[in-house]
């Protein structure tokens, strides 16, 4: 469902008077996005972009790390399934894609990809491998993809209620593979989440993690990775980027250990 300009403007100036009462969940409620409707238009566009690295062959199926990216994610979807608040069951897909990128990325309702460079260039182990992928997961279960769509239509940023505002907002570059690029930008997936969210991904998957008996530590070693990569703790970086600095990110799992690493030990006994 599509609408004109006017109409469009008149519906996000009307619910951002709602805003005090709604809040941007209820605002995608409110324009046809529940969870469930999300959910479905992601499944749909997730088919598109796995046929078209199908048709490029870019998928990976049979290396050492796509199997491991496979056993990881296995291993931590009953752990998912069981934090899902959302009312709708998820079906979780994997796809390992051939690509030199550092990047990994979740759409609604569980639909994820992760390239093999972050993997190989940053030569995780599988505790990291889980660091990266329970952090995905925890975006999904979060719904921050649904909480972006009721932002975009409260702040009057859409100009229509449909396909074109449905956003995932992973920090995926599209630029790189031009990998399904008119879906990627369709859905803002080229698109970075906040640092509060981004900072919920992480304390999500940290516990996603512990469940599933990997050491919650391995997603410090994540970050030193990546700053070996990307050292992004300058105060500019610091004061205007929509993510977290490395060190911050670290910093913050840092704290959170104390309390995921009885739940790690518990599972790692079982």
């Amino acid at each position: 469902m599509f609408m004109n300009n006017r109409n469009s403007s008149a519906l996000a100036l009307l619910l951002a008077l709602l805003m005090p009462l709604s809040g941007c969940m209820s605002v995608a409620d409110a324009v046809g996005y529940d969870t469930a409707s999300l959910n479905n238009e992601a499944a749909k566009s997730y088919t598109e972009v796995v046929k078209q690295a199908q048709s490029r062959q870019m998928i990976d199926t049979t290396s050492n790390t796509s199997r491991r990216i496979h056993a990881v994610f296995n291993r931590l979807k009953p752990f998912a399934n069981q934090e899902n608040r959302t009312g709708v069951p998820f079906d979780w897909q994997m796809t390992v894609v051939k690509s030199n990128e550092l990047n990994a990325w979740a759409m609604p309702g569980g639909k994820m990809m992760v390239y093999t460079g972050i993997v190989d260039k940053l030569n995780l182990s599988d505790d990291e491998i889980a660091a990266v992928v329970g952090h995905e997961m925890s975006h999904a279960l979060n719904e921050h993809s649904k909480k972006a769509v009721g932002q975009q239509v409260l702040t009057g940023l859409a100009t229509s209620i449909g396909g074109a505002i449905l956003q995932s907002q992973t920090g995926v570059s599209s630029d790189t593979l031009n990998l399904g690029s008119g879906i990627l930008s369709e859905y803002g997936i080229n698109m970075p989440f906040s640092r509060s969210q981004e900072n919920e991904a992480d304390s999500g998957g940290l516990y996603l993690m512990a469940k599933a008996g990997y050491n919650p530590e391995a997603a410090l070693s994540v970050w030193q990775k990546m700053n070996n990569v990307s050292n992004n703790n300058n105060a500019l970086v610091a004061l205007t980027s929509s993510h977290p600095t490395n060190n911050a990110r670290m910093e913050a799992i840092r704290r959170q250990l104390p309390q995921v690493m009885p739940i790690y030990e518990q599972a790692r006994r079982k």
